[in-house]
């Protein structure tokens, strides 16, 4: 042998080792092969559209973008935005308009499809529709339908946004009559998807736990996402809440292409229980808004006609009419409704990763995308069959708003700017995202002894094309004719923002007066040379400008009582308890006037120049009631244990709104951690039954050493087990007494379970403005969002509960009388001391999705006028 490898030369020597090894290598892997399983779940784009459909051959497939058969992975992301720009680089029937960007920095992206020869007139076309939704009139016969395709707005149900790439090459490659009919007369806006950031953390979660052995058994875990879900954006949102509240930059920039097209369907792709099968659209027929007109519900049912013809020729499960309602018009379903479009929800069982053992056998991705492709299909197949008719809605749309507008006795509605310019003008921007059109007073008006001055207030008329949505914002409505709300039954927009409107009747309207805006108010210079300087507390955006002055290592006092100061020009101001105060004669950075000045700009946050440390009236800025504030050290738990929306809520505010670093420590973690780190610790709702003894002395320990412990709503279950607040939380059994079950049959089992539920109303509480939770508002009631009909019970000393609902709460939505009757006179906020601490509880969601500006100081006033608590 050695004979036989010495007459061989060096190069053929490698070059049979290398074949030997290719042999060893190739025997391996077919090894391997035989114990691997092939998926198989995965299929190629034409398994999933119509038979006998040709495609272009120039435009590439989703299957030979991402390299596997759509279904076979859970698609992310920048994926699908990069075979989205690839499909409006390769066929003239598409072009890609990024709208926007995610808070976590992806690009929103709308793809608009149609006919090559429409592309060249497309803004024309646009026009032209919205010149007849102005008129009141319906699009000519020739007019193309306007289809919105909106998929997958909550990231965890990605079955719509994985169809999204089926649809778009469908229609980018597609050929034949079907598709020529759809696209040479219309018009489609594909948007793949509404959440990205969402969309890309479950496609991590579901792809980084699959194996080549597919696991069905729920209880695997990925099937089971870990905490924070997938379902809703960066902040943790649920963005399919927030069509109208518009709260995020994936809302607004939605909203502005909603408004900008007026498109006359738009589709909204959801998921479901995995257990369900498929559900369209009609939902429950007594749950629809009230301001919705019967003929938006016509034309949902002339499409689910199609949605039925597709699904039986399957064979597919599905249902319609139960289940889910079209009230709140905060939703992609519901806001189109509100305009003259016609929304339509779409809820396929989910997969929750790629198979699933359901009770109708397994469920695999592939199935769910394969659904969602089949209502998008049946969606076009079905307005293109309806097409005079929807065009035609659109006039019988504002035939019907105008014999609405004639027939209410409310001619608009009158709101006062506060003080406050920073809340006043997040509710004028909402107005102007939504096309609201508003006008300021040129004369004074008085309606109810109430005065609202001209160049102060705005008239809000319901004669507009937006009467419907106006109608909504201003709703003080509390009895309906089905009390079950699949969400919140009240989003009144001054309530929210807690400032003072009323309705101008028809009576009235005459004293109205319409001017133009008055000019922005420039605000004056800081002073360079004062005794001290003063922010006034009751603005919005002053815990902000203190964050940053405590950040840049200023000292600062907080004023325990208001006082009356001689600024440095001379003049007299009036300062409210809670004032910021500046002492110049205390260690300052040397840039203090310029800090100043930027905060004052950026923030509209006036700043004033005191000009003596001796006061007119009230405490001198030398008092010991003004007390120093520190620079908080904030720690928010997390985790299973919590709401991950509230947690998201707070977390938002901090960190947004106020400019606050706070600590995210899940509740598992907590004994882990040195509480003595941190001067705030905020519980966000939750069942922390699991936490531990230990970690739970810990923070008692922690209070009673100097901290400062707040909680949101149920977490204040934890804070009455633990005595760490004074009050108790009345059973539920005590609830359930106040609905008797006399003369009711099990049917009636689920309206009673709706009676007990506060889904989300407006409640009206009366408060302490002089306690220090309640520094910066004037007034002495406050409204406040409830959302559970949790009821805390206290001995209501004006020294521990500075809010208590009043008799009659209700203001705005629907609650059970026997609730509201138990709640009145009830706890809204308790405070008390602990030791060295204090403890906050608020019974209400005080950042309701982000939209109730109204109490949102009350955690700045919990973090930064604790100080005055102890």
């Amino acid at each position: 042998m050695q004979k036989v490898f010495a007459l061989l030369s060096n190069t053929a020597l490698r070059a049979t080792l290398a074949l030997l090894a290719l042999l060893v290598c190739s025997s391996a892997n077919a090894v391997i092969d035989k114990i691997s399983a092939d998926d198989g779940q995965g299929r190629p784009a034409a398994d999933y559209l119509p038979e006998n459909t040709q495609y272009n051959p120039r435009i590439p497939t989703p299957e030979s973008y991402l390299g596997a058969n759509v279904g076979t992975w859970h698609v992310r992301h920048d994926q699908l935005v990069g075979y989205m720009r690839l499909l409006a680089e390769k066929s003239d029937r598409v072009t890609l308009t990024e709208t926007g960007r995610t808070h976590e920095n992806r690009p929103l992206v709308l793809l608009t499809i149609t006919a090559p020869s429409n592309h060249k007139n497309i803004d024309t076309l646009r026009q032209q529709h919205l010149t007849n939704l102005k008129k009141g009139q319906a699009d000519n016969k020739d007019a193309p339908l306007i289809l919105y395709m909106g998929y997958s707005i909550h990231g965890n149900e990605p079955s719509g946004a994985n169809a999204s790439m089926l649809i778009a090459y469908y229609l980018s490659a597609g050929q034949g009559e079907t598709v020529d009919a759809l696209l040479q007369d219309n018009i489609v806006l594909l948007d793949p998807s509404f959440n990205p950031d969402g969309l890309a953390r479950f496609a991590q979660w579901a792809n980084m736990h699959k194996g080549k052995q597919l696991v069905a058994d729920p209880e695997h875990r990925e099937h089971e996402e870990g905490w924070p879900s997938g379902r809703t954006n960066h902040y943790w949102f649920d963005l399919n809440r927030d069509w109208l509240l518009l709260t995020h930059p994936e809302s607004r920039a939605r909203i502005t292409q909603m408004q900008r097209w007026r498109p006359h369907v738009l589709t909204d792709f959801h998921e479901m229980g995995s257990n369900s099968s498929y559900f369209f659209q009609p939902g429950v027929p007594s749950r629809k808004n009230p301001n919705t007109p019967e003929g938006n519900v016509r034309l949902t049912e002339a499409l689910a006609a199609f949605h039925i013809e597709a699904f039986d020729k399957q064979g597919q499960l599905y249902f319609s009419e139960e289940g889910f309602d079209d009230f709140y018009y905060g939703k992609g379903s519901s806001y189109p409704d509100s305009l003259g479009s016609i929304g339509i929800l779409f809820e396929q069982a989910s997969s929750r990763g790629h198979v699933q053992d359901t009770i109708n056998g397994n469920l695999t991705f592939a199935d769910t995308i394969a659904n969602q492709v089949t209502t998008s299909l049946s969606t076009f197949k079905g307005s293109l069959a309806n097409k005079p008719a929807i065009l035609n809605y659109q006039r019988e749309f504002a035939q019907s708003t105008q014999k609405l507008i004639k027939n209410d006795d409310t001619a608009g509605y009158v709101i006062a700017r506060p003080d406050d310019v920073g809340r006043f003008d997040a509710l004028l921007s909402l107005l102007d995202q939504h096309n609201i059109d508003y006008s300021w007073l040129a004369e004074d008006i008085k309606i109810d002894k109430a005065r609202y001055k001209a160049g102060n207030s705005i008239y809000v008329p319901m004669d507009q094309q937006a009467y419907r949505l106006v109608k909504s914002l201003f709703s003080t409505r509390t009895d309906f004719a089905d009390n079950t709300f699949y969400d919140v039954s009240n989003w009144n927009l001054p309530l929210a923002f807690n400032v003072d409107y009323a309705p101008v009747t028809k009576r009235n309207v005459g004293q109205v007066e319409a001017g133009d805006a008055p000019e922005k108010k420039t605000l004056n210079p800081v002073a360079g040379d004062a005794y001290a300087y003063a922010l006034d507390w009751q603005h919005y955006y002053t815990p902000a400008a203190l964050q940053r002055l405590l950040e840049s290592g200023v000292k600062v006092r907080s004023a325990a009582e208001s006082f009356t100061a001689s600024l440095a020009g001379g003049k007299r101001h009036d300062f409210a308890a809670g004032t910021v105060i500046i002492p110049t004669g205390l260690e300052q950075p040397d840039s203090l006037h310029d800090l100043l000045s930027g905060i004052q700009s950026d923030l509209e946050v006036p700043v004033y120049a005191i000009g003596s440390g001796h006061t007119t009236a009230g405490i001198d800025l030398g008092s010991r009631s003004m007390m120093p504030v520190n620079a908080p050290s904030v720690l928010l738990v997390g985790g299973r244990a919590s709401s991950e929306y509230e947690v998201g809520e707070i977390w938002h505010y901090l960190d947004t709104r106020v400019g606050i670093a706070a600590t995210l420590v899940e509740d598992h973690r907590l004994a882990g951690v040195n509480l003595n780190d941190y001067s705030h610790i905020i519980f966000a709702s939750g069942n922390y039954n699991s936490l531990g003894k230990k970690t739970r002395k810990s923070v008692r320990q922690w209070v009673k050493g100097g901290g400062t412990l707040i909680g949101v709503r149920t977490a204040l279950h934890l804070f009455a087990e633990e005595k760490w607040l004074p009050l108790s939380i009345m059973e539920d059994e005590k609830i359930d007494e106040a609905f008797p079950t006399d003369d009711l049959t099990f049917a009636d089992k689920g309206a009673r379970y709706a009676k007990k539920l506060i889904a989300g109303s407006v409640y009206k509480t009366d408060i302490d403005p002089t306690h220090p939770i309640f520094f910066g508002y004037a007034q002495s009631q406050l409204p406040m969002f409830k959302t559970t009909n949790m009821i805390v019970e206290t001995d209501n000393s004006p020294f521990t509960t500075p809010a208590t609902y009043t008799k009659s709460p209700l203001m705005a939505g629907y609650s059970a009388s026997q609730l509201t009757k138990m709640i009145g006179q009830t706890a809204a906020v308790v405070a008390d001391e602990l030791g060295q601490g204090v403890v906050i509880g608020f019974v209400d969601d005080i950042h309701f999705r982000g939209y109730w500006r109204g109490t949102d100081k009350l955690m700045s006033n919990a973090i930064y006028q604790s100080v005055h608590l102890n």
